[in-house]
């Protein structure tokens, strides 16, 4: 019997497009880029169904492979330093930064809370959270040759003063468990041409959460103006040289002198304010006596012949000049009025400056 052909059978669904949706969204997303990609292949050349579903795999596989590919960025780290911390290494809150990465305003941690470490690890965090120290300054130091150990350490503690009164202008406001740190280039750093001096706020020895940054920008123009010349004075008072006066007369007398210079800025700045400021023009007067009779004995000791003569006018300068005077006048420029422990000067102290806080050498 004589009957109609039979019809033409449809083509085969192709396995690799089935398999390439699944494996990559649920399974091994690369694995689903290459069935995709098999699969279109094949029924380029067979003539298969399933392109659709090919392609449809193929580009949810590169989405979930670009999303791996994130994940494993943002998640290994921590996850191989929480496991070596249960492998005896502390884990360390923050992203791994290297030293020299740091600006102005980046909080950090290091492994321990060990600012003093002789190579620093640091890991950058949001300074919204408990951190162990703040940037102050990052810059590069005076090119040349080394200056060797202990004059590298006076001009990085000199800069880093200076740049810790620029970045947290209100000194009295610094709470006083903060300290200046310096990571500075060791010999052999700055032998490989390495002359970057980082300069922190530690705050290690508590549980230290925000920023401690209260520069020109967050300040009134004429507290600015006040702060930097007390700040200076400050600074000034604060080098006193290391060795007694009479193993370094000559310097004392040069730091004497620097003494003076100082407060001279700073008599010229509180002469000032009765025109700029009149609701402080009582205190600032009190103030300005005090330093004029500081300035007349710091002079007296620059001109000293005799170490005895310098500690007798160096005590006469330090008693003239009063907390009192400067916090009645910080408190008419509405700044901080609660007296650092840096102020309050212990058995055979002779008077105000910044208390030199600890540093490290970066290697």
């Amino acid at each position: 019997m004589w009957g109609s052909p039979a019809a033409p059978l449809p083509p085969a669904l192709n396995g690799f497009a089935v398999a390439s949706l699944p494996v990559g969204l649920l399974c091994l997303p690369p694995l689903g880029v290459v069935f995709a990609v098999v699969a279109l292949v094949q029924i380029a050349r067979r003539g298969d169904r399933g392109k659709a579903l090919a392609v449809v795999g193929l580009v949810v596989s590169l989405v979930m492979s670009a999303a791996l590919v994130y994940a494993t960025g943002r998640y290994a780290d921590p996850f191989f330093r929480r496991l070596g911390s249960a492998g005896g290494r502390p884990y360390v809150e923050g992203r791994l930064t290297d030293m020299n990465a740091l600006r102005p305003g980046d909080c950090f941690n290091v492994p321990g809370g060990d600012l003093l470490g002789g190579r620093a690890v640091a890991y950058r965090t949001a300074c919204t959270g408990v951190h162990h120290a703040e940037v102050t300054s990052s810059g590069p130091m005076a090119d040349g040759a080394y200056p060797g150990a202990e004059r590298l350490k006076e001009q990085a503690t000199a800069a880093c003063w200076k740049a810790q009164d620029e970045y947290a202008m209100d000194s009295w406001a610094v709470p006083g468990y903060a300290e200046m740190f310096y990571f500075a280039p060791s010999r052999e750093a700055w032998g490989l041409g390495d002359r970057r001096l980082v300069c922190v706020m530690g705050t290690t020895t508590k549980e230290h959460r925000g920023s401690l940054r209260q520069d020109g920008a967050s300040l009134r123009p004429d507290q600015v103006t006040f702060l930097r010349a007390m700040n200076a004075a400050d600074q000034a008072v604060g080098r006193e040289p290391e060795e007694d006066v009479d193993g370094a007369f000559a310097q004392y007398r040069t730091w004497a002198r620097e003494v003076e210079a100082a407060l001279g800025g700073e008599a010229r700045m509180l002469g000032a304010v009765p025109s700029a400021r009149p609701e402080a023009a009582a205190a600032a007067a009190a103030r300005l006596r005090e330093v004029e009779a500081a300035r007349k004995e710091w002079r007296r000791a620059a001109a000293a012949t005799t170490p005895d003569q310098f500690e007798e006018a160096w005590d006469r300068a330090a008693e003239v000049v009063t907390v009192e005077s400067e916090k009645a006048l910080r408190g008419a420029y509405g700044l901080s009025t609660e007296v650092p422990q840096w102020l309050r000067p212990g058995p055979g102290d002779k008077g105000g400056g910044p208390a030199k806080g600890p540093s490290a050498e970066r290697v």
